[in-house]
Order: structure tokens, then sequence, then C-alpha cells
């Protein structure tokens, strides 16, 4: 004997709840094979009523975000969303307001990409949550070597970046800045008047790939702090950094003798091979599901609204969902 299924409606907005009756009821003779089919599909039914129509919702500064679409990851290839979800996540982050800081009273982890990081992880269902923090430049080694699982400090595409590690979908943007000290002492104006010149960045930072590539004389620095302490002080002409960090800073220190070289053009190519395309994170390159399903997370955080609030909230604009500047 074979058995079809029976589900009776219960008063979802999709048609069905957890009131619902899924039943099997005797059909007549039919070939093994189909009953197989039928419980793969009550299988999958049953997946999704225990999760629940939707994906839960994201709660921001007083507002709840509603999340369209659930996710589904299953029968992806690997297992690195599965692990993630059942046995918790260690993301890598630098200390590098305002993207990730950790608050030495509290231990609790803040900024824009920790409050992008925390809507993703609360659309995936992954609860579970530690922190590595360490210098920008040792997040991929770490990775690679399972310290970490995944690099939360938002990363660019780079050509050398891209050999060893994978990205994620984009999650939000900023632009390059040269700072200099106060007045402009050398006279910088362009990307290009940087060759030959000494320049700060942090290391292995995508300007810090840049600068090496155009023929600058790269000093690195491994933390924020020793960067404009470095140029504050003169002991580099200028350093190429991320305008949001050098606003943050210079919001936080009014008296700091730096600024920003207005009025600068930036070369196509340090948006589309140098690194200051879209803020990404990124994975390791075999951890397929959970970089796909992260990627998802992004994209349904950013069109749900709450990638604009979390943005808004640290003082920018939805100019920063898209590095063409959108009408």
């Amino acid at each position: 004997m074979a058995w079809e299924l029976s589900i009776k409606p219960g008063a979802g907005t999709d048609g069905f709840d957890n009131s619902g009756a899924i039943g099997w009821y005797r059909a007549g003779s039919i070939r093994a094979q189909r009953c197989s089919m039928w419980k793969a599909i009550v299988a999958a039914i049953l997946v999704l009523m225990a999760r629940g129509a939707v994906a839960a919702n994201f709660s921001y500064d007083g507002k709840t975000y509603q999340y369209e679409a659930m996710p589904f990851f299953e029968n992806c290839g690997d297992a690195s969303l599965q692990k993630a979800q059942h046995d918790g996540i260690t993301l890598g982050i630098s200390p590098s307001p305002p993207y990730s800081s950790i608050d030495p009273n509290t231990q609790a982890a803040s900024g824009i990409d920790v409050d992008i990081n925390n809507a993703v992880l609360g659309w995936l269902g992954i609860t579970k949550v530690h922190y590595e923090v360490m210098p920008f430049g040792q997040l991929i080694s770490a990775m690679l070597a399972h310290r970490v699982d995944l690099i939360a400090a938002n990363i660019h595409y780079t050509p050398d970046r891209v050999k060893v590690i994978a990205f994620t979908s984009p999650g939000w943007w900023y632009g390059p800045a040269i700072v200099v000290q106060r007045g402009n002492p050398q006279h910088l104006t362009s990307f290009d008047g940087l060759k030959g010149k000494q320049v700060g960045a942090i290391a292995g930072s995508a300007a810090d790939e840049y600068l090496r590539k155009v023929g600058a004389d790269v000093t690195p620095f491994q933390t924020d702090a020793e960067e404009f302490a470095a140029i504050s002080t003169g002991r580099v002409p200028a350093i190429v950094e991320d305008d949001v960090k050098v606003i943050s800073y210079l919001q936080a220190n009014a008296g700091a003798a730096i600024e920003i070289v207005p009025n600068v053009s930036v070369p196509d190519e340090l948006i589309f091979g140098y690194g200051y395309g879209y803020a990404r994170y990124a994975t390791r390159k075999e951890d397929c599901s959970l970089r796909a399903a992260y990627s998802q997370g992004l994209a349904e955080s950013r069109d749900n609204g709450a990638v604009s609030a979390i943005l808004k909230h640290y003082g920018l604009s939805n100019r920063n969902l898209f590095f063409f500047p959108v009408q």
C-alpha cells in the first residue's frame, strides 16, 4: 500500500499555520518511489512550519524591520551554515570605530558593521555569537586558521584578497580620503600625486595595497590610533584612509591639526580593482552555504530598510548604500 498527503489549511497568511493538520491516507497501490517523493515533500513542509512562515524581525532604535523572505539553504552542498546555526559563529573584527569596537567595561561589541552583522545573524537564526578582536591585517590569516568563521569588519574586494578568501554581497559603501596636516603643506591634490611620496596606511588595508601598486612609499600602521598620531605629528605627510573613519575622528578630536584634501577625484581603478567598491564581509572559500546565506541576509536587510537605519544612526545617509550617486 502507498500513502498520499492530506493537508488541512490553517489560519496563517500563507494558507497554513502550526494548527494545520498534516496526515497520510491510503490511496491504493502506487510505486514505492512516489511514496518516497511525498515523504520528502512532507519533510520540507515540516521544516518550513517549524521555522515559521517568515524570518524573525529585526528591531533597531525602537523600530521593527520585517523581512519578506525566510532563509532556506538546505542541500547547498556543505555544512558551514548548519554548523553556525547549531554551534554558533565566531566573528573577527578589528578595533576601529565607527565600524567595530569592544566596550572595555561591558565587553559588548558595537559599531556600524557589528549592527549590520547582528541584523543578518538574526535573519539566519544564528544566536550564539562570539567576537575575536585583532588588528585588521591579521583577520584573513585568523580566518584561514579557523580562529574565526567570518570577517565581520568590513573588507573590500581586491585582486590579492580574492586569491585566498571569498566575499559576501555588498553591505554598504564609503570612499577613500587623502588626509594631510592642516594647510596641506605639500600641496597634495590627487591620488596620482602620491607616487613616490611617503604615505601612511593601515597594514593590509585596501589603501595599503593600492598605494604600493601606484608606487607610493608606504608607512604601515597596525592601529587607527597610531596612524592618526603619525599624521597629526608630521611623522608622515599624508595618509589614505576611509572618509567615514576620518570624519568620525575629527568629530571626536576637534582640535586635531589635520584635514581631508577636498574635491579629489577617485580613480575607477581604486573603486573597481583596489578595494573601494562596496564594503563586504568574507568567509573561507569552502564555506559556500554560509556565504550564500549571509549574502541573502545582507540583501534582505538592505531591502527592508534595516541597513539604512543603521547608517543613519551613525550619522551617515542613504548615499552610503551605493558607490554611485542615487538621484
